[in-house]
């Protein structure tokens, strides 16, 4: 392997790019305009300026420094399915480079199609984009069961936690349609379903804390109010909790690599404002991009494919996600949800 190349979401650095980014994330999805609208002005309200690029990039150079540290020669290239750097035009610096085969780290822990088959498609995208020559790519695996990355989180629960009292742990993930969570893993292996992941990774960080009590929602819906999704939304379970009585929540983003915009407005903003009209305390761990174990675990999953590294993981699921060259890792993976005719 001659690279590693560091595959993200994507993000606006300026005002001017907010509404082309959003055009790109739901170009095909029948999303009314009315709805970017409405999220143009999410962006705008943080100057319209992503967290997610710097924060990938600060996780970059963690990873070339632990890369370094423990003597492996692997330059690391960066690249965004919706917004510069675009990852076409990084695999043809890539390829223009010398590099003729890469592994891929895609930022998310989990499976399902957003979260795990579009990464498939984009780096498929990008070796069409590139042509003849184009670099082989080889996507690491999922990681949401890695000691590591459990670890990170039940340590900034444990931080969150400081001060508030007694409190609900709540875990978050981003809410997906029923149908499509329900085609997020092979037909014979429901271990892989996307739902059922997250439970597995809340249940990790809960029982490394000494919790058995807790909770797991969802966040960040954007379907039509017909399409049936994963619920409940955080905001409903803060009206659920808040009727019990609960004097204060923590949550914990179980879902997510890193405290991007989805997470900082609908968590640091949103359901923060939602706890405080009923005097409930808040507070929220961070997510692990910027933990030093979180580079440390990537390089992990690297050297899986490098140097045969045994597979380190605390859960029975079976591993998923790793692909060559964009192709699904099982027949009926993850599948794309079906969009709605209008």
């Amino acid at each position: 392997m001659d690279a590693l190349l560091w595959l993200s979401f994507g993000g606006p650095d300026k005002p001017a790019d907010v509404r082309p980014f959003l055009e790109n994330v739901t170009r095909g999805r029948g999303v009314p305009p009315e709805r970017l609208d409405e999220v143009e002005q999410h962006y705008l309200g943080f100057g319209g300026v992503s967290p997610i690029n710097a924060l990938n990039r600060a996780a970059i150079s963690a990873v070339e420094a632990e890369l370094a540290a423990q003597g492996i020669d692997l330059p690391v290239y960066f690249g965004n399915r919706n917004w510069h750097p675009m990852v076409e035009d990084t695999l043809s610096a890539m390829y223009h480079d010398g590099v003729r085969s890469a592994l891929v780290f895609p930022t998310s822990a989990y499976g399902g199609y957003s979260a795990c088959r579009q990464y498939d498609e984009d780096i498929t995208r990008a070796r069409d984009a590139v042509g003849d020559g184009a670099p082989d790519l080889t996507k690491l695996r999922h990681f949401f069961d890695h000691p590591l990355f459990v670890a990170a989180f039940a340590d900034a629960v444990r931080a969150a936690a400081e001060g508030l009292g007694e409190h609900r742990l709540v875990f978050t993930a981003h809410s997906v349609p029923m149908s499509a969570d329900a085609a997020s893993g092979p037909p014979a292996e429901g271990g892989h379903r996307y739902s059922k992941q997250i439970a597995e990774a809340a249940r990790l960080v809960a029982e490394d804390l000494g919790v058995t009590e807790y909770d797991v929602v969802w966040q960040s819906r954007s379907g039509p109010p017909q399409v049936p999704w994963l619920e409940p939304d955080i905001l409903d379970h803060l009206d659920a909790l808040h009727g019990k009585g609960v004097p204060a929540v923590l949550l914990c983003p179980v879902g997510f690599v890193s405290d991007h915009l989805e997470v900082v407005w609908d968590l640091d903003t949103e359901a923060a404002e939602k706890a405080a009209s009923y005097g409930m305390g808040f507070a929220r761990a961070v997510a692990p991009s910027g933990d030093p174990r979180f580079a440390r675990l990537i390089v992990e999953l690297v050297k899986e494919q490098l140097a045969d590294a045994p597979v380190r993981k605390l859960s029975d699921f079976p591993v998923g996600g790793c692909t060559v060259n964009g192709a699904p890792c099982a027949v009926g993976c993850c599948e794309p949800p079906q969009r709605s005719r209008r």
